[in-house]
């Protein structure tokens, strides 16, 4: 009881001290004497108490020779700040300042400067020019890097190669744990409803041509050729893509690849190495796993809703889906693995400055992930219909 009664009384009192502050605040009075015009300023000049002074002294048009300023007690930067800007707006001399507003006065008169807030701005072409030489000279910039961080994952895998000891195996299952294993949950449920979907809404515009029987071909041949690569690859992206580039990026900010060098241990080899092992070993197990995964849930809308037995669904698959159809889908899983470690331990790499360049980077990261698994498929499809793989 004491302690509340104790906590009571300070809340009133520091309450009482507020309201004092709010109501103790800065005024001033106009006086005119002999032609001459003297601002008195009194009160307190600090950021807590001037209130609406400064707009109060702005409204005053007649000229003023004298800003009279003995009765400030006590003053701060933002109060000296005023005075001075009002006193040199009107070309008033500043009188009866104390030793402590002479300070003030002084600093804020040397901190003043008379440049634009704004910078001049160049012509519209000039800026454009500009622009453009920035872009430029960045994408120079931008390939020397490439350039720069390939050579460095040859050099280790070389130096790996030439010495097996240097693989860093418990961090290769670790990674391998990362991108793979624990994304079958997230991969699956996905798989699973694209493959709903497909098989939905493929039979719903096969039925117009009385095939809705070629659900099974049409689902089979799209997730194992390219949807089970592709959307895993996205997922992919999405997860480990962007752990790559957050994970390096923040090593790279606190230093600590940089004290990895200084101790003679290989970034390349500790870091990027063995996510890039991981991506392409386990993208091709994903890849599969996701096409499977699809083709059991079109085989449960079909049961459901078509009246295609599940076992007789399955059968199916394995006669009219060709083995050339899956050797594609698994020709590109690495392909992708590679290009998603790739891109992550890339932009990881690329982090300086400041937190922020983290996510930047991580965004960048899976941005262009996502663009280069697109583009190559792409690719690929033109490259496998060419030699007769359509």
């Amino acid at each position: 009881m004491p302690c509340f009664q104790a906590l009571c009384l300070a809340v009133v009192n520091i309450s009482k001290h507020i309201l004092s502050i709010m109501q103790e605040g800065a005024d001033f009075t106009v006086e005119e004497a002999g032609g001459r015009t003297t601002v008195t300023i009194t009160g307190p000049m600090r950021v807590s108490t001037i209130g609406d002074i400064d707009s109060l002294l702005r409204e005053i048009e007649e000229p003023v020779q004298f800003v009279d300023i003995s009765q400030v007690a006590p003053i701060d930067t933002i109060g000296a700040w005023i005075i001075y800007r009002f006193a040199c707006d009107k070309g008033a001399e500043v009188l009866g300042a104390s030793e402590q507003a002479e300070i003030l006065l002084d600093a804020v008169e040397e901190s003043t400067s008379s440049a634009d807030i704004q910078p001049p701005r160049d012509m519209l072409w000039i800026r454009v020019a500009l622009s453009a030489g920035d872009t430029v000279f960045d994408l120079f910039e931008g390939a020397k890097r490439n350039i720069g961080f390939l050579g460095a994952i040859l050099a280790a895998i070389w130096r790996t190669i030439c010495h097996p000891s240097r693989l860093r195996g418990k961090a290769l299952v670790r990674q391998m744990e990362l991108v793979g294993v624990t994304a079958l949950p997230i991969v699956g449920l996905m798989s699973f409803l694209i493959g709903i979907v497909i098989a939905q809404q493929g039979a719903v515009q096969l039925k117009q041509f009385g095939a809705e029987a070629l659900t099974v071909n049409l689902v089979g041949r799209i997730t194992l050729r390219e949807l089970g690569v592709l959307m895993t690859a996205i997922m992919v992206a999405g997860r480990s893509g962007s752990a790559f580039a957050a994970q390096i990026g923040t090593m790279k900010l606190t230093e600590e690849i940089d004290a990895m060098r200084t101790i003679g241990v290989s970034a390349v080899e500790a870091l990027v190495l063995p996510r890039l092992a991981a991506a392409c070993i386990m993208m091709p197990l994903l890849g599969f796993y996701s096409s499977c995964v699809a083709i059991i849930g079109g085989a449960v809308i079909s049961d459901l809703t078509l009246g295609i037995p599940f076992l007789t669904f399955l059968s199916r698959i394995q006669e009219v889906v060709p083995v050339y159809d899956f050797w594609v889908g698994m020709v590109k899983a690495p392909v992708f693995g590679m290009i998603i470690a790739l891109s992550g331990c890339y932009q990881g790499m690329q982090v300086k400055g400041n937190a922020e360049e983290v996510g930047l980077r991580t965004t960048k990261a899976v941005v262009m992930a996502i663009f280069m698994v697109i583009v190559l498929d792409a690719f690929f499809a033109v490259f496998f219909t060419e030699i007769g793989w359509a």
